[in-house]
């Protein structure tokens, strides 16, 4: 299932992270990769702000979407 669709407050694990090379880079320089952990700290309109290698990112609902956990 997409990020977007994920429990708030649960630590859980990436299976896939997906789009144009360009978007999957920039995931992965942000911390999003296959077998690490997230948590969804809060959703607003969407959007996600969540924790990934201790640190808090806010992502768009697109972005989130390409991210399989």
């Amino acid at each position: 299932m997409p990020l977007t669709l994920a429990d708030t407050g649960k630590e859980i694990r990436i299976k896939k992270v997906g789009g144009n090379p360009g978007v999957k880079k920039h995931l992965e320089n942000l911390g999003f990769v296959a077998g690490g952990g997230v948590i969804v700290i809060s959703t607003i309109g969407g959007n996600l702000i969540v924790n990934v290698k201790e640190s808090r990112v806010a992502i768009s609902k697109e972005m989130a979407q390409k991210i399989m956990v």
